[in-house]
């Protein structure tokens, strides 16, 4: 059969559609694939191969499971078998413009036959007869449908109806909106159109990028920390790789400008210029996490070599890039890291002098930490394959296990030299500890005639007259104290018992790291769990001290779950967690005796530590002034977790727009009546939004309903923000009045789903995503993707128990709710049209 209409259609110099090829050879079963097309209108085409083409028909309103659903089907030109395969995005200007996904795909039969021959004859015979009848195997559709041609004026007109068997149903197959193949939609196809492909192909690319918010990079980045840890191990979905002994380094690649610089933020495009050439010449936008190194022949860095690059120019320079943040208008943060990683391997450039990536190795970390010990490297970062990437934020998520014993230290002084040494005799030296600086030794040894006369030269401009430590850390009366200002690095064997290092040796100074930020640092146990079971269990969490009390208490009976387990989870779940609660007034809901016993909200926090940061917001009618606790770090967090707050509840909007919301809430709340129709109204509300071009996500509320958030950047108030929320509620409410209501009574509406807008209100809170929920079972408010929503949906698998494997293999599905939010008179406008269209 002629391809030559596929053809003429098509400049495949300009479509990313396929070019026919010539086939040889035939397999067998027989394949079909149904590709929803977004064109001029909205369409279904299903294809059936035939005589090595697929024979095509476009079907406008889709396929259906019910018998009595007479589907219109117009058959178009044949198509080559390789067009099975395609989905992507056809340029305008090229026929067919628009976003093609495979809804379905799968093998068929023509009236039951196995013989591939039979099979041609049956659908040849059905062809010029009008009727044929076969049957689906997909992933989708399956068993019995038929195509009967009308004899009406359309010479092309067919009907595509489903027969009458055990997979018939009057269920909507066509709420099933993902590929098969991509998972992504139709709308999130059209997101990633701007995707140019960089050796790969553009649905990997696209599928990778499915969660990933579109939004605009606002720099500079702060990058994610790691946590010290005592020992190496191994661990089933961890990433283990060489801990580089050189300069952080976040490069910005965007809109062809190229921003390298330190932790700080500091510039380092002067310092490290091959770099930046080489990072200036990727074609795409990008922003890159990784280490600036110095290696020798033999590929070991050296951080002397590294120092001293300034001025010498000598040795190998390295950015070795081992994560990818942001891309081409996706910000990357939170998707797992095997997500981010896949796509850093991806997009590499493979003839870079400068440009490596950082290879990792899985699971194995005492193999890696054995082969960096054998090269002697200064250590091994872990790192769960997981973890979303949290800016500025130091978690267990990453960890480092040092080889060799080496920390950052502050310059607080120097002595006088003595015999026939010149410059300086030592540098005095300390941390931060609780805000104060505190010695921690002298370092006299690893310096070069050369680094002691600069040194003096720059110390002798940041003398001060009183000693900076608050305790003088000795007696020497030729102490000269300067302005703890430089940071510098030390190596040393070990500390002493009275917390003093022993045998330092100096090796530069750190120009990527800031006084402030210069704490010591003291390995934590590698195990999972965090508290100790007892009565009083004394921490320092962000570098703050806590007193956790009372951990052994049992809050959840059914489960034996401990007070000290929940806090143990929710610094588990800390770097997931908290970019949904801070800058946000959070309502404490306290259960001091567990969930069965008397619980309270806890607002006005009229005394809290010096270091847990609080928010003062009058009432606009009563004039009332309520001090509002803010967590804005993981001390903060089990702080207020340590005060039996179980359940957190933040507000929908920040402290810096209070009266803006940042999403729009509309909470499902069934009163007496099957979780089924939570789901029905669940995807009703999905559907409108679609239609009105909303981006919506939904999560289990961690109770008996769901919620569902729309993004609204902070751009509207909260009483459009409310009035939005009520019109969506009465189109879904009008379209399903059985089983669900808008009363505010309970009495009023039992046996329905309450659709609950409300909750648009400023000071209104609403469990936040990840949070627990104090009900049997330690259930979790966990998100979810919109193909999960079905009727076989079980709220209580998502709990304690089961959120982190979750999130190892989904990622973090609620980031996107914090990215770009919608317009909403044009939502407004497609509302209206809508209401008119149900009328």
């Amino acid at each position: 059969m002629s391809l030559n209409n596929y053809n003429r259609k098509r400049i495949f110099t300009n479509s990313p559609e396929p070019p026919p090829l010539h086939h040889n050879s035939v397999v067998s079963p027989f394949r079909f694939v149904i590709q929803k097309h977004r064109a001029t209108r909205l369409h279904y085409d299903l294809r059936l191969e035939h005589k090595g083409v697929l024979k095509s028909w476009a079907v406008p309103r889709g396929p259906a499971l019910n018998p009595e659903s007479k589907r219109f089907a117009v058959m178009v030109e044949d198509h080559p078998l390789e067009y099975r395969h395609f989905e992507g995005i056809i340029p305008e200007g090229n026929y067919g413009a628009g976003e093609v996904i495979i809804w379905d795909e799968g093998s068929f039969s023509v009236n039951g036959c196995k013989d591939r021959k039979e099979c041609e004859n049956y659908f040849e015979k059905g062809l010029q007869k009008g009727h044929i009848q076969f049957e689906l195997s997909g992933k989708k559709l399956k068993g019995l449908f038929h195509l009967i041609k009308t004899h009406g004026k359309e010479e092309k007109a067919w009907l595509l109806i489903k027969g009458k068997d055990s997979f018939s149903s009057n269920r909507d197959i066509l709420l099933e909106e993902q590929s098969v193949r991509s998972d992504m939609t139709i709308g999130q196809l059209k997101k990633a159109a701007n995707l140019s492909l960089h050796r790969v192909d553009q649905t990997k690319l696209v599928s990778l990028l499915r969660d990933a918010p579109q939004k605009s990079f606002s720099g500079p980045l702060k990058p994610m920390k790691a946590t010290l840890v005592n020992t190496i191990f191994d661990r089933q979905g961890w990433y283990f790789e060489i801990k580089w002994d050189g300069y952080r380094a976040i490069a910005e690649c965007l809109g062809g400008e190229v921003k390298l610089y330190s932790r700080n933020g500091n510039s380092f495009n002067e310092l490290f210029t091959p770099v930046v050439k080489e990072l200036n010449s990727l074609d795409f936008d990008a922003v890159f996490d990784g280490e600036i190194v110095i290696v020798d022949e033999n590929g070991k860095s050296d951080f002397g070599m590294l120092q001293n690059y300034r001025t010498t120019g000598k040795g190998i320079l390295v950015y070795y890039i081992f994560d990818l943040i942001y891309y081409k208008g996706y910000d990357l943060t939170g998707l797992a890291l095997h997500s981010r990683k896949e796509m850093l391997q991806t997009i590499f450039p493979s003839n870079s002098n400068h440009l490596k990536y950082s290879k990792h190795i899985e699971t194995n970390g005492k193999a890696l930490y054995k082969a960096a010990q054998e090269h002697q490297l200064e250590g091994v970062m872990a790192k769960d394959s997981a973890a979303p990437y949290t800016p500025g934020i130091r978690s267990r998520l990453w960890q480092k296990v040092k080889i060799v014993k080496q920390q950052d230290m502050i310059i607080g002084g120097f002595t006088e030299p003595a015999g026939g040494r010149k410059g300086l005799g030592a540098l005095i030296l300390g941390v931060y500890d609780e805000g104060k600086l505190k010695y921690t030794g002298h370092v006299g040894s690893g310096f070069s005639d050369k680094m002691l006369g600069d040194l003096r030269h720059t110390l002798e401009g940041k003398k001060i007259e009183a000693c900076p430590f608050f305790k003088t850390p000795c007696k020497d009366t030729n102490a000269t104290w300067v302005k703890p200002e430089l940071v510098c690095v030390v190596r040393f064997s070990e500390w002493t018992s009275d917390g003093f290092m022993r045998h330092p040796v100096f090796l530069g100074l750190r120009e990527d790291i800031s006084p402030e930020q210069t704490i010591e640092e003291k390995p934590q146990s590698t195990k999972k769990r965090f508290t100790v079971k007892s009565n009083q269990t004394k921490t320092k969490i962000s570098g703050h001290n806590l007193i956790l009390t009372n951990t052994d208490k049992i809050y959840f009976p059914e489960d034996k779950i401990s007070k000290g387990e929940i806090i143990d989870y929710y610094r588990e779940i800390y770097p997931w967690i908290l970019p949904h609660l801070s800058e946000r007034p959070q309502s404490l809901h306290r259960f001091p005796d567990g969930i069965y016993g008397n619980h309270f909200f806890h607002k006005d926090m009229e005394h809290l530590p010096y270091w847990v940061q609080s928010e003062i917001i009058t009432d606009s009618e009563s004039l009332e002034a309520t001090k509002y606790l803010l967590c804005q770090d993981e001390a903060s967090l089990v702080y207020m977790i340590n005060l039996g707050a179980i359940e957190i509840n933040p507000w929908i909007s920040r402290r810096s727009s209070q009266d803006y919301p940042d999403y729009m809430v509309i909470d499902l709340d069934p009163l007496e009546c099957p979780f089924s129709d939570v789901v029905h109204t669940a995807l009703e509300v999905h559907s409108v939004l679609n239609l009105i071009g909303a981006p919506n996500y939904i999560k289990t509320s961690g109770s008996k309903g769901m919620h569902i958030f729309v993004p609204l950047e902070a751009k509207y108030s909260y009483d459009q923000s409310r009035q939005f929320a009520m019109l969506i509620c009465h189109a879904v409410n009008r379209q399903l009045p059985a089983t669900t209501s808008m009363e505010r009574i309970p009495s009023r509406r039992r046996g329905k789903v309450y659709l609950d807008y409300l909750q648009n209100l400023k000071g209104k809170t609403i469990a936040s995503v990840y949070s627990l929920r104090p009900h049997p079972g330690a259930p979790v408010s966990t998100p979810l993707h919109w193909e999960e929503v079905t009727s076989t949906l079980n709220p209580k698998l998502f709990t304690i128990k089961t959120i982190f494997k979750r999130l190892g293999e989904r990622g973090d599905l609620w980031r996107p709710v914090l990215g770009a939010g919608i317009n909403m008179s044009e939502c407004l406008h497609k509302l209206g049209a809508l209401i008119y269209d149900v009328k």
